[in-house]
C-alpha cells in the first residue's frame, strides 16, 4: 500500500505539471509576445488551440491506445511533456513553440484519459474516491503554485526559464512514473469497467460537466475586469484575490474526499450548487468587496470539488471501458472550457462584463436540474445495462491493461 501511495502522489504531481504547462503562456502572455513580436491574441492561441486539441484527441487516442501497458504509456507521456516543455524554451519563433503547444495537447489528452483508471487500479473500490481526490488536489494546485510560481520565474529570469523549468521537474517525475507505477496494479480488470455501469446516467454526467465547467468558465474567463469595473479592486489586488479562490480549491477537494465514498451524488450535486449560488453572490457583489472575495472562493471551492467528484462518478457509471469514459468527460470539460470563453467574450462588449456572472448562474442552475433528474434517465435501462453486460461473451469486455501486450 504504501507503494501505491507513493505512486499515486507522483501522478499528481503528474497532473499538476500537465495543468500547470497548459496555463503557463496566460500569466507569461506579455513577455512571449514582446519577444516572439507577435500579438496577444496569438499568444492566446496557444491556449485555446490547446484546448481544441484536447476536445478533438482525448476519445479517438485513446481507443487508439487501449491496448498498450499503462505504466509505460504513462511514462511515456510525461516524457513527452519534458521534451516538448525543453522544445518551447528553445523555440526561436512562434510557430515552433505553437507546434510544441500542440504536441503537449495530443499528450495531455491521452494522459487525462488513463491517469484516473490507473490510479483507481492501486487501490480497492472503497477508497478510490479519495484516490481520485488526491488526483484533483495536484490539478488544483497548479493554480495556486504552478502557474503563479511560473509567472514569477518568468517576470525575473524571461519566460523561456519557466518553460526549461517545467522540464527539468518533468525529468523527476518521469523517474518517478518509470519506478513506483505497478507494470500491471492487481486492480487493473476491476477497474476498467464501471461498478454500476449505465448509459442513461453516464450522459447525464456528460452534459453536466459540459454545462457546469461552461458556466464556471464564462465568468471566471473575465473575472479580472468583474473585479476591477464592479467591485472596484485595484489591479495589484486580482492576484491575492484569485490566490485566496486557488488556496479555496484545494479545500473543496480536501473536502469532498471526506464524502465522496459514501454520498457520491449528493456532493456532487452540492458542489454543483455552491458553484451557483457563488456566481449569484458575485453577480449582486457590487461594491461589497468583501462580498466578491467570499463569492469567489466559494466558487473556487465547488468548482474545484465538482471537478473532482466528476472525475469518479463517471467511472463509477461508464457503460463501458472506463478509459472511453474518462476520455468522454476530457473532452466535455474542454468543450466546456473553450464555450465558456467564447459566450463570456460575445456577452462583453454587449451586455458588460455582469452578465457573464448571470449566464454562470443560469449555465450551473441547469447543471443541477440535469443531476436531479438523473435516476429518471436511468430509470429506464439500468437493469438491462447491468444484464447486457455480465451476458457479454469475454470477447467484447473491456480488454485490461496486461504485461503480455507491449508497448509500441
Amino acid at each position: 500500500m504504501t507503494k501505491a501511495i507513493a505512486a499515486l502522489l507522483v501522478l499528481s504531481m503528474s497532473t499538476f505539471m500537465y495543468v500547470t504547462t497548459e496555463t503557463l503562456p496566460i500569466g507569461l502572455l506579455p513577455l512571449i509576445s514582446d519577444d516572439l513580436g507577435v500579438s496577444r491574441s496569438a499568444v492566446g492561441m496557444l491556449v485555446t488551440g490547446y484546448g481544441l486539441v484536447v476536445v478533438v484527441a482525448s476519445v479517438p487516442l485513446t481507443a487508439l491506445t487501449r491496448r498498450w501497458n499503462r505504466k509505460w504509456l504513462l511514462t511515456a507521456l510525461v516524457g513527452l511533456l519534458v521534451v516538448t516543455a525543453l522544445v518551447s524554451a528553445l523555440a526561436g519563433n512562434y510557430w515552433v513553440l505553437l507546434s510544441a503547444r500542440l504536441a503537449t495537447a495530443l499528450g495531455q489528452a491521452l494522459f487525462w484519459s488513463i491517469v484516473t483508471p490507473t490510479a483507481f487500479a492501486l487501490f480497492p473500490e472503497h477508497v478510490r474516491g479519495r484516490a481520485a481526490s488526491a488526483l484533483a488536489g495536484g490539478s488544483s494546485l497548479a493554480a495556486v503554485l504552478g502557474v503563479p510560481i511560473g509567472t514569477w520565474l518568468g517576470q525575473q529570469a524571461g519566460w523561456r526559464v519557466a518553460f526549461l523549468a517545467v522540464s527539468v521537474f518533468g525529468v523527476l517525475l518521469t523517474v518517478g512514473v518509470a519506478s513506483l507505477l505497478p507494470t500491471a496494479p492487481k486492480g487493473t480488470e476491476a477497474a476498467s469497467r464501471g461498478t454500476e455501469p449505465d448509459s442513461g446516467r453516464f450522459w447525464v454526467i456528460i452534459l453536466t460537466t459540459v454545462l457546469g465547467v461552461t458556466g464556471a468558465f464564462t465568468a471566471f474567463t473575465y473575472i479580472s475586469a468583474f473585479l476591477t469595473d464592479v467591485n472596484g479592486f485595484s489591479t495589484e489586488a486580482i492576484g491575492p484575490v484569485l490566490f485566496v479562490r486557488g488556496i479555496a480549491g484545494v479545500v473543496g477537494v480536501a473536502l469532498v474526499s471526506l464524502f465522496i465514498d459514501r454520498a457520491i451524488r449528493a456532493t456532487l450535486t452540492t458542489m454543483v450548487a455552491l458553484q451557483g449560488i457563488g456566481l449569484a453572490l458575485h453577480y449582486v457583489s457590487g461594491d461589497a468587496q468583501w462580498l466578491a472575495i467570499g463569492s469567489v472562493a466559494l466558487g473556487g471551492l465547488a468548482f474545484s470539488g465538482m471537478a473532482s467528484v466528476l472525475g469518479v462518478r463517471v467511472m463509477q457509471v461508464a457503460p463501458r471501458s472506463t478509459e472511453l469514459a474518462s476520455a468522454s468527460m476530457s473532452t466535455g470539460f474542454n468543450v466546456g472550457i473553450t464555450s465558456g470563453a467564447l459566450i463570456g467574450g460575445l456577452l462583453l462588449p454587449v451586455l458588460g462584463v455582469r452578465s457573464t456572472a448571470l449566464v454562470g448562474v443560469v449555465l450551473t442552475f441547469a447543471a443541477t436540474a440535469v443531476l436531479l433528474m438523473e435516476p429518471y434517465f436511468a430509470a429506464a435501462d439500468e437493469g438491462a445495462e447491468r444484464k447486457a453486460l455480465e451476458a457479454a461473451p469475454k470477447s467484447l469486455a473491456p480488454v485490461p491493461e496486461s504485461t503480455s501486450v507491449p508497448f509500441r
